[in-house]
């Protein structure tokens, strides 16, 4: 690492020459790539954080382009009076279909869903049934009538409790098939109090401006309509998802402001702080309080630290994100507070570069001496550290899991650039701040020196208690437990969660979130639907599937399978005059009557709107593809697991390959994926960190002491997070890897400065660079802090787990550490 700073020590020098045009040549590339930065979006979707050649990836876009992908926009109006609910709806309707959107010249919506045309289904709903519908019915007539006969007989005696269980099933299956081929004329709830109205935007739900507008828009329309004077008690709500969606990026979006705000105050105040402290008292001593300035020009200089760290560190922030716009385009969830992050990540090269020139100054070493020295020695320091910590973070962009491969690019950049700016940038601040407009106070003062006395006391124990509790740890982590549940770790929106309790009285099936599986020819549905229907049937172990459903089954596509349903229906309605049946007077047998009158096919164009999107294509075609409904609920990541791995995959006998698709799948997928991929990340993590320290050390005994504090102290957060009952999820470990990274910087820092002063020099190293590595660690702890008052879990998560963290690797550091190496001293193991 030394030759690589001797290499480019002639940088440092025009720096130090050329203040002024590094800085204008800097802040003019920062300005350029601040305009693109500002321009990342924010992708909320956790599903596409699965790579974009993903095989269930793939099937949903095949879904969407073949079926479509609409989100719709609900409203739900509410009062005793279903008439005053009717008349609001269809007033409603005509004003928000004249809804009109200048920025886009279209109009807002450009259709709704709100009445049924249900009189055609009535009276054809058997020629939309399966074939295994339709022989469940007539097996129930046949049934019905021999059951009637036998009743009829003076002799008859009833012993067939399995046969009427039975026929009640098939009854009760017929009512579930007929409620959704024939639901209710409108949404409504089963008391009518309660009513539903869809509309679909033209606008794409990404056009966050569009979504706002829309919103906006459509409050004042309601209000407009003064729901009041349809009836005094009624009550009107609108969103759904696709409000849930904006209410979600504003909130993060919200979050990502108030960290920001929360942590770069903390970090800013504390550096001011820290650094006034501690040149004041350099400057008392050196002076011996005679100095000629006051505490009053101390403290009106208290700014200064943050120009000369803060103006570098922005402007490598900057950089990266413009270089993010270039590279992926838009941000995730994960990666939307990196500014954050990398704020409080960049500023420790930072505060360990102006830490020690300032101490070199007080030494009596002129501006380019104390600049060259400190590049020298603490650059090689900040070099390892940097290098380890961002190769350990691109290390994740091998991933398949976008949420480690994005966050690994962008983190990785960000250090990488930081270190840049903090080696480079830095240097020609403090040139124009010190040497020519004399903001740093400096009073030299005599180097201070070690008689090498002052031990680091309870070495042995302190290494023994480390040691033991690591032990203990280790032998309970099979306690660490995993959060599967996704509402958990989804922000709560109160409007929304009432609106939806409000919306699902109308709902009148258990079928949700279902999967698709599209296929190419007709013979190859049947044959999908056949294995998935199999897979249900032997899957007694952990069912997952509940019904398997094709359009095929429902509609005839060919002339030969017309003649054969409606010959089926014939049989129907010939036993339906069956004498035992003919005059009965029974609510389901006047359905089947209604139902049983077809007797000519019927074309697509007969079938009702609210109906056909189920089972035609956009184009407009009968649909290839196979529906399949969970039987288990999926936001359990590990049910939702069992139904992709039950259902992901369908191999036919030609070799043919087919993958279900749906936005739960590919949540599945992604979260499947991650977990598989994270003890391989976790692992390259910690390899590449020892044959890096293994490299810069060229000593496999101090990278091993090196190692060490980041070693016990992941082992003392696993400790903390079992006590506590703190869980792993999807969203904090995609910062392990960067915990890891950032713990060995502590350790880096402390043995590189110890090899450097030599023996029994670890109570003046703690002094110096035991203070930078606290305050480095601690204002990156405050950047993750920020992240703890957020209101979305799985950001509050990774706050958790990174101020932790990185607190037990400071712990480790400054204790462990310290008591080890003078522990090994005492041992007489120390060589250099």
């Amino acid at each position: 690492m030394s030759k690589l700073l001797d290499l480019l020590k002639p940088l440092l020098k025009f720096n130090y020459s050329h203040p002024y045009w590094v800085l204008t040549i800097t802040l003019l590339v920062a300005i350029v790539s601040g305009f693109y930065a500002i321009q990342l979006k924010v992708d909320t979707d956790i599903a596409n954080l699965l790579p974009e050649d993903h095989p269930n990836v793939l099937a949903l876009d095949k879904l969407n382009e073949t079926v479509g992908g609409e989100t719709d926009m609900q409203v739900v109006i509410s009062s005793p009076s279903f008439e005053a609910n009717k008349k609001f709806a269809e007033d409603l309707i005509e004003r928000s279909l004249e809804m009109y959107y200048p920025r886009l010249e279209d109009y807002y919506f450009d259709r709704a869903e709100f009445k049924r045309e249900t009189e055609f289904t009535k009276n054809n709903a058997l020629y939309l049934a399966s074939e295994s519908e339709l022989n469940d019915v007539i097996s129930w007539l046949e049934d019905e009538i021999e059951q009637a006969k036998e009743e009829a007989n003076p002799f008859y005696f009833d012993l067939g409790e399995d046969e009427e269980e039975a026929e009640d099933t098939r009854a009760e299956d017929f009512e579930q098939s007929y409620k959704t081929l024939v639901p209710s004329e409108y949404p409504i709830s089963e008391d009518s109090t309660i009513m539903v109205v869809k509309f679909f935007p033209t606008g794409s739900k990404s056009d966050i401006k569009y979504l706002e507008d829309m919103f906006e828009e459509y409050e004042d329309v309601i209000a407009s309509l003064e729901p009041a004077s349809y009836h005094p008690e009624m009550e009107v709500k609108f969103g759904g998802r696709l409000k849930r969606h904006l209410e979600e990026i504003t909130s993060i979006m919200d979050d990502v402001i108030g960290s920001f705000a929360t942590g770069i105050s903390s970090v800013i105040l504390l550096v001011m702080l820290y650094f006034f402290i501690k040149k004041y008292l350099h400057y008392r001593k050196g002076t011996q309080g005679e100095g000629s300035y006051t505490i009053w020009s101390h403290f009106i200089r208290m700014p200064v630290p943050v120009l000369v760290i803060g103006i570098p560190l922005l402007i490598s922030l900057v950089w990266t994100f413009g270089l993010t716009y270039f590279y992926l385009g838009i941000l995730n969830t994960m990666t939307s507070v990196l500014f954050v992050i990398l704020f409080g990540l960049g500023i420790d090269y930072g505060i360990h570069f102006y830490a020690r020139y300032i101490e070199l100054r007080n030494h009596g070493l002129s501006v380019y001496e104390a600049v060259e020295t400190t590049y020298t020695k603490t650059g090689e320091a900040i070099l390892v550290s940097a290098f380890t910590t961002a190769t350990a973070l691109y290390i994740l962009m091998f991933a398949d899991f976008r949420g480690f491969s994005e966050f690994g690019f962008i983190s990785g950049t960000g250090i990488m650039l930081a270190l840049v700016s903090m080696l480079f940038i830095l240097p020609s601040i403090l040139v124009v701040l010190d040497e020519r407009l004399n903001w740093i106070l400096i009073s030299e003062e005599d180097k201070e020196v070690y008689d090498g006395t002052h031990r680091y006391p309870f070495a042995r124990t302190i290494v023994t208690v480390g040691l033991v509790i690591s032990a203990v740890v280790i032998g309970f982590s099979g306690n660490l437990s995993f959060q599967y549940n996704f509402g958990e770790l989804e922000p709560k929106f109160p409007e929304y969660e009432e609106f939806r309790s409000f919306a699902r009285q109308v709902e009148d099936s258990d079928k949700r979130n279902p999967a698709y599986i599209v296929a190419e020819t007709n013979e190859q549905v049947e044959e999908i639907a056949n294995i998935l229907k199999e897979r249900a049937e032997a899957d007694t172990v952990s069912p997952t599937i509940q019904s398997v459903e094709t359009l095929q089954e429902r509609y005839p596509s060919n002339e030969a399978e017309e003649q054969e349903k409606l010959e089926k229906i014939a049989k129907v309605r010939e036993l339906l005059q069956d004498p035992f049946l003919v005059d009965r007077d029974d609510e389901d047998l006047d359905r089947l009557r209604l139902a049983a009158q077809t007797t000519e096919p019927v074309t697509i164009d007969q079938i009702p709107d609210y109906l056909k999107s189920r089972f035609v294509t956009k184009d407009g075609e009968i649909g290839r593809f196979v529906i399949i409904y969970p039987s288990v609920g999926l936001s359990d990541g590990r049910q939702s697991i069992a139904f992709k791995d039950d259902v992901s995959v369908v191999n036919l006998d030609d070799g043919s390959e087919f993958y279900a698709s749906s936005t739960s799948i590919v949540a599945a997928s992604m979260l499947d994926l991650m977990r598989t991929e994270s003890p391989y990340m976790v692992a390259a993590t910690f390899i590449f960190i020892y044959f890096f320290m293994l490299f810069s050390f060229r000593s496999f005994r101090w990278s091993l002491i090196a190692m060490l504090p980041l070693l016990v102290g992941l082992l003392w957060l696993f400790g903390i997070m079992m006590i506590f009952g703190f869980q792993f999820n999807f969203y904090n470990l995609v910062v392990l890897p960067a915990i890891l990274g950032i713990g060995e910087d502590s350790g880096v820092h402390l043995a590189h400065r110890y090899r450097e002063e030599g023996k029994n020099s670890m109570w003046q190293v703690l002094s110096s660079t035991g203070q930078h590595i606290t305050m480095g660690s601690v204002t990156t702890m405050l950047g993750f802090a920020g992240l703890l008052f957020t209101n979305h879990p799985g950001l509050q998560s990774i706050g958790i787990m990174a101020v932790i963290g990185i607190g037990m690797t400071l712990l480790t550091s400054i204790t462990f550490l310290p008591a080890l190496i003078q522990w090994l001293e005492d041992k007489s193991w120390i060589k250099f």
